[in-house]
């Protein structure tokens, strides 16, 4: 009797705890107790209990999911809207193989007020149909994502990013991709497929993007979304909508740049965004852009869009509607210059806009002995000797105290943002950052 008792309150507290959730490496899935996620096992546990995806979660350990079926964490029926700490800890080896599903990746759906932290994702490959991202499927409504990143590859049609297929209303902070990334149809980044009214900052792209339309080094499509202080450096290959960091721009982008290689086989491609017809400031580009027309060194089509204190240095070569740094303009250009080869085969090419109202173009400069152009519809053309002066930029109220410097008969004008290994805060990297890297690089911890 009672051996019977206890074999019926030990079954009572199966059926409880699965009930209120799971058991996993210890924890309660409350703020101040979260789930410890520290193995294969917890990890399978956590994919298979949707009705803790609400919870607080902790890796406390690094996971190699190799040869372990994987379904995503969160669907567009069951968001995971918790709090996964990563705790800066790895998860590797992830194969999320589901070409006829949708919402694919580490996690599928990252619903409202969901978190994503401190976490890496290495060596993952994603495989799915629409929203495919290397970590979130889709980040949905205030979904925040921070200090991650990605590695591998993610393959989809459309909305299909290397850490993010598509977010909505959300975050995404601090955060970068090492992946390639492949995508048949609309919507491809290297980090986010598609950012709408989503705010991107401090993230960065390093691997290839391919796609068809709306394809970019970062983002492929930015539609009322804020992109500030980010950067890529992969090719991108795609048909219209091609730009080395945005494919097509509504909002803001501002203190970035791009400098791979970009390529499109139809229109609309630049070498930092394709299509703009939002705001883009203190911006520049430095790869080549090629094979196609409404093509620009900055911006391919710059559509009632604004364009100031930016560059571009990459050689472009099209068809028609081909300019050192827009290809077709309809909107304001301002302080802006290119000091890159220019070539063309159709009609409107120019040393800085290809076509356009010169009118909309104000204090923008390009290099004629560069470009090998004298005109441009907008813009005054100067030479190298003038490009290098700080004086013919002055002349003109460009500010070189706190958005320009330049090395005087040296370089061109050059951005004042911050960028990657920027040691002394001087907003550019040179040799000055190298002795300052250099004179630490054998110092022991303090």
């Amino acid at each position: 009797m009672k051996n019977s008792l206890v074999l019926v309150l030990a079954m009572v507290a199966l059926l409880v705890g699965a009930a209120t959730g799971g058991t996993y490496s210890g924890g309660s899935g409350e703020p101040n107790n979260p789930y410890q996620i520290s193995s294969v096992a917890d990890w399978q546990e956590l994919m298979a209990t949707p009705t803790d995806w609400g919870g607080q979660f902790v890796l406390t350990a690094d996971i190699d999911l190799n040869d372990v079926p994987i379904t995503p964490v969160g669907n567009d029926a069951n968001n995971f809207t918790g709090v996964f700490d990563g705790n800066d800890r790895i998860i590797c080896n992830a194969d999320v193989n589901m070409p006829g599903a949708d919402f694919v990746g580490l996690f599928g759906w990252l619903g409202m007020d969901g978190q994503i932290k401190n976490l890496a994702v290495e060596n993952i490959y994603v495989f799915g149909g629409y929203y495919v991202g290397g970590l979130v499927g889709y980040n949905y409504y205030g979904g925040m994502i921070t200090n991650c990143y990605s590695s591998g590859s993610a393959l989809g049609k459309s909305y299909v990013g290397g850490l993010v297929g598509g977010g909505s209303r959300g975050t995404i902070t601090g955060c970068y991709s090492m992946g390639s990334v492949l995508g048949s149809g609309w919507f491809v980044g290297g980090l986010v497929g598609q950012n709408c009214d989503v705010t991107i900052s401090n993230c960065y792209s390093t691997g290839s993007v391919t796609g068809d339309v709306y394809v970019g080094g970062l983002v492929g499509d930015n539609y009322y979304g804020t992109i500030i202080n980010s950067y890529s450096t992969g090719s991108v290959t795609g048909n219209n909508c091609v730009g080395g960091l945005v494919g097509s721009n509504e909002g803001n982008i501002s203190n970035c740049y791009s400098t791979g290689s970009v390529s499109g086989t139809d229109y609309y491609v630049g070498g930092l965004v394709g299509f703009n017809y939002g705001a883009i400031s203190d911006c520049y580009s430095t790869g080549s852009v090629s094979d196609s027309s409404s093509l620009g060194g900055l911006v391919g089509r710059n559509y009632y869009g604004t364009v100031t204190n930016s560059y571009s240095t990459g050689s472009v070569s099209g068809t028609s509607y081909v300019g050192g740094l827009v290809g077709d303009n309809s909107g304001a250009i301002s302080n802006c210059y290119s000091s890159n080869s220019v070539s063309g085969t159709g009609d409107y090419v120019g040393g800085l806009v290809g076509s356009g109202d010169p009118n909309l173009v104000t204090t923008s400069f390009w290099d004629k002995d560069t470009s090998g152009w004298t005109t441009s519809a907008g813009g005054e053309g100067k030479t190298t000797a003038e490009m290098n002066t700080m004086n013919t930029f002055t002349n003109s109220g460009w500010d070189f105290v706190e958005i320009w410097g330049i090395g005087e008969n040296q370089t061109y004008p050059f951005l004042r943002f911050a960028p990657a290994g920027d040691l002394n805060y001087d907003k550019k990297v040179d040799l000055l950052d190298f002795a300052i890297l250099a004179s630490h690089w054998l110092e022991g911890p303090p």
